[in-house]
């Protein structure tokens, strides 16, 4: 308990001062509304802080405490609250000043623009994780596997040179054929930058950790690629918030509160080297995001609760972290 209470008691005390602050702002409907939404990030991100911690590792101590503490201010202000409202500002073509105006002061049409980037959104975010788990499952030097016969199969194939780039832009090319008419450039511009982008981290962080004689230099492009990966995770959430309220305030906490566990989380798995001990984990954890872009993709589609999303993410992890203490055990 005493461990837990070191790693968790700032996101507790977060969570407290910020559930009062919404009783204070719109009393009890307010309160459970934002508890609903820290219950969603938390949900939708645990696999995220899995991820997270396998490259935080690899950040010294200084990058680490900053993840903690610059991170958390990018989550929860640039990309739960900026970064959506650049996206509307481009999709709709209008300045992001009026578009953070709107935020502010309509709260609801801007949530029904966002909902209007949705394909914008989806695709790009689907993109990035996809190839964030083929990238995982198509190392031709991965040994251990969880899902043998499967996973086995999938090294085999990464022997295939960007093998992962070819799949990823064959499924976004699929599915911007059976998307509406007008949103067929969108879903294929959108989810081409989120290769992009992937590849462009991938290339940076890689390029640091050979050439880099400071870890540093390396930790500055680690937490780089930590904040991209964390924008492409809550993008769903930010819009999946907007189908439970419209105010800004309750987002912003219930999703910054949630933000918080996350990370107090992928410290607490860093220091304690729970990926060292829980030999599946990780894997329960790509097939997770797996699960997440192929949810995103099916949402450009048709419409997919957040909380089968959600759950889907869970169950994988979960079951990740009971084969783990099983192998423990023999």
């Amino acid at each position: 308990m005493q461990k837990l209470l070191k790693f968790f008691w700032f996101s507790a005390s977060v969570t407290v001062v910020g559930l009062i602050a919404m009783y204070l702002y719109g009393g009890i409907a307010a309160l459970l509304t934002a508890a609903l939404l820290v219950l969603l990030e938390v949900t939708l991100s645990f696999d995220n802080a899995v991820v997270n911690a396998r490259v935080l590792k690899k950040m010294n101590a200084l990058w680490q405490r900053r993840f903690l503490t610059w991170g958390i201010l990018i989550a929860v202000f640039g990309t739960r609250f900026v970064l959506p409202i650049l996206i509307v500002s481009l999709i709709v073509w209008a300045s992001p000043w009026a578009i953070t105006l709107l935020a502010i002061f309509d709260p609801a049409h801007y949530g029904e623009l966002l909902h209007e980037a949705g394909y914008a959104i989806h695709a790009f975010g689907a993109a990035f994780l996809i190839m964030v788990s083929l990238k995982y499952f198509l190392d031709s030097q991965k040994k251990v596997h969880w899902i043998k016969a499967l996973e086995e199969h999938l090294t085999l194939w990464g022997r295939i040179e960007a093998i992962e780039i070819v799949l990823t832009l064959i499924v976004i090319a699929g599915i911007s054929f059976l998307v509406p008419l007008d949103a067929r450039a969108t879903v294929l511009v959108s989810g081409i930058f989120g290769v992009i982008l992937f590849i462009v981290m991938q290339g940076i962080t890689s390029a640091f950790s050979i050439e880099a004689k400071e870890t540093a230099t390396q930790s500055v492009a680690l937490f780089a690629y930590l904040e991209v990966l964390d924008a492409a995770f809550s993008l769903d959430g930010v819009i999946g918030a907007f189908a439970l309220t419209s105010s800004i305030p309750i987002i912003a906490v219930g999703l910054g509160i949630g933000a918080f566990f996350v990370r107090s989380l992928t410290i607490y798995m860093v220091r304690e080297k729970t990926l060292d001990t829980l030999t599946y984990l990780e894997h329960g954890a790509h097939w997770a995001i797996f699960g997440l872009a192929a949810s995103m993709f099916v949402s450009l589609l048709t419409e997919v609760p957040e909380l089968v999303t959600g759950t889907i993410g869970v169950i994988f992890v979960l079951a990740a972290y009971w084969s783990s203490v099983r192998l423990q055990k023999r």
